[in-house]
């Protein structure tokens, strides 16, 4: 079925998603981790919202040196998470709920656990050597994302590419059989009934095994490097014809790297490979070219959307997204975590997310405001990434310790990853949680969040609605305004004007002079108040 600006109708650009990093969502047993049976308690608040898909997280066997994503196992459930029962258990609930789940597809590294890897380091003859890249030398200057070097050296003597960890050790994807056991393992999740996956960094996948050193300007970025290697559409190809196309389910790709030209590459729906990626412009507005914190303007931020709509034609479809498990809240990095305002502008970038083209996706915790926290010592960390940047920019000399701290409190990973406060005591575990949670859960939390929770639940409904807000053309009618973001969504007669105030000033703008259908300040008229979000109708 064709909407009347040319898009296919699919079920997964109509879908609004909800990510759930399982071991800070709920915990069901006490031990601090939240767990498989958690999510299944805390079901009913996430189809409370009126959300379609729920993205979840590694769930799978792992070491955790990065928190999951460095697999051991494809095909067995972290023990601290539950069982393969259990899973089986949440995948039941969650379809009798009227949902569908996607998960984590972590295959351009594996742990150093894997019982592949262990394989392939045992000896250089192995049949399993071939599964990683290994050297007899050091090829380059390649660095790891995560900090330090990209080659580890073995006991054996050779060399070992990993483009995150050494714990993470990259598969070769031009090995045939590989890529034969990777889609094995896809029809393995598949066949138990879930509806597709997340893939993490899948542009990493294809190695330019020329190995060329790494270029001056992009040090601070080498992901722009690693991404789209020679063969990564060949794979992609692949993997649909042979997987992906024998089930109804959605893709969406980490396009860790990507840049929009390159975008339509990997998401046109001609060339059969994924159906989305999330392009990360969006969330790199406030990055510089070291890739440390910068202060950010609007103008950026919506030159992002229109750029987006210019470059992606009615082939190609687009996510929205401001926050998930490796960026920070979204309401203390686009809106104003104070008092006065958390709630209003948690609600006004809800109401951009909701009404913007493209799939949304709602990170866990988001529907409450919750806030970044004020990091202070090294020993409160637990993310790998901020602890080795602690490694190469404060031991070494390079940062002092409270310029690190400003950054790492505007950016890091961590924020997203403290367990979710259910109540004004916690209600996140009756144990000792596995990361501290936020010092403000007795303040901000699940129960003092539910007017942010409602608007979202009335965004989404409305959303639903509304083809316009899912299909419709993107007009953005103020670009150069410094405070308000204001965007016409148009589907044949039916058009929808949204107009957002980020800013906690009082802003004259153009308004219709009736009330708005859909508003965060209970649909006043007139000039626009801090943080203002309304939703017209036009026809």
């Amino acid at each position: 079925m064709i909407t009347p600006n040319g898009y296919v109708r699919r079920w997964w650009k109509a879908a609004v998603v909800y990510q759930v990093y399982p071991r800070s969502f709920y915990d069901s047993n006490g031990d601090g981790i939240g767990d498989l049976r958690g999510i299944i308690a805390k079901l009913d608040h996430i189809k409370g919202l009126g959300v379609d898909v729920i993205w979840l997280s590694p769930h799978f066997d792992s070491p955790n040196a990065d928190n999951g994503y460095d697999i051991r196992d494809y095909r067995r459930v972290g023990a601290e998470f539950g069982t393969m029962a259990d899973f089986d258990d949440l995948l039941a609930a969650i379809k009798a709920a009227g949902m569908r789940l996607i998960i984590d597809l972590v295959v351009n590294h594996t742990s150093d656990e894997h019982a592949w890897f262990a394989e392939s380091r045992s000896s250089r003859d192995n049949p399993k050597r071939d599964y990683y890249i290994w050297s007899d030398h050091k090829p380059n200057d390649w660095t790891s994302i995560f900090g330090g070097s990209a080659w580890t050296q073995d006991a054996s003597g050779d060399w070992y590419l990993h483009l995150f960890d050494p714990k993470q050790p990259d598969l070769n994807w031009d090995n045939p059989a590989v890529r034969h056991d990777v889609y094995d393992l896809m029809r393995f999740w598949l066949d138990k009934g879930v509806d597709g996956f997340r893939m993490d960094v899948i542009p990493f996948i294809s190695k330019d095994k020329s190995f060329p050193d790494l270029p001056e300007d992009l040090r601070a970025k080498p992901q722009y490097v690693y991404a789209n290697g020679p063969y990564v559409h060949d794979y992609l190809h692949e993997m649909n014809r042979d997987v992906l196309s024998q089930y109804d389910v959605m893709t969406v790709g980490e396009a860790f790297g990507v840049t929009l030209v390159d975008t339509p590459k990997l998401i046109d729906e001609r060339r059969q490979e994924l159906d989305m990626i999330f392009q990360f412009a969006a969330v790199e507005v406030d990055r510089g070219p070291d890739g440390r914190w910068r202060p950010w303007r609007l103008t950026d931020l919506k030159a992002v959307f229109a750029r987006q709509d210019a470059a992606l034609d009615r082939h190609c479809w687009p996510t929205v997204f401001l926050s998930n498990h490796d960026n920070p809240r979204i309401v203390s990095r686009f809106g104003d975590d104070s008092q006065q305002w958390r709630e209003k502008s948690a609600m006004l970038l809800a109401t951009l997310i909701l009404t913007m083209k493209g799939t949304p996706f709602i990170y866990q915790g988001d529907e409450m405001g919750l806030t970044n926290r004020a990091f202070s010592d090294i020993s409160q960390f637990n993310d790998l990434w901020t602890l080795n940047a602690w490694r190469d920019e404060v031991e070494s000399g390079q940062w002092r310790p409270e310029a690190f701290f400003a950054n790492q409190n505007r950016l890091s990973r961590d924020h997203a990853r403290m367990p979710i406060p259910w109540t004004a005591e916690g209600g996140f575990t009756t144990g000792t949680p596995w990361f501290a949670l936020n010092p403000n859960f007795a303040e901000i939390n699940a129960t003092t969040g539910q007017d942010i929770y409602d608007h979202y639940a009335r965004l989404i409904a409305l959303r639903h609605a509304n083809p316009a807000l899912i299909y419709g053309d993107y007009e953005d009618i103020a670009p150069d305004h410094p405070q308000i973001f204001a965007y016409r969504r148009t589907l044949g007669d039916t058009s929808f004007l949204i107009i957002l105030n980020f800013s906690s000033e009082a802003v004259a703008f153009d308004c219709p002079a009736r009330a708005p259908i859909l508003a965060n300040d209970n649909g006043s008229t007139g000039e626009l108040a801090g943080w203002d979000a309304r939703i017209y109708r036009l026809d």
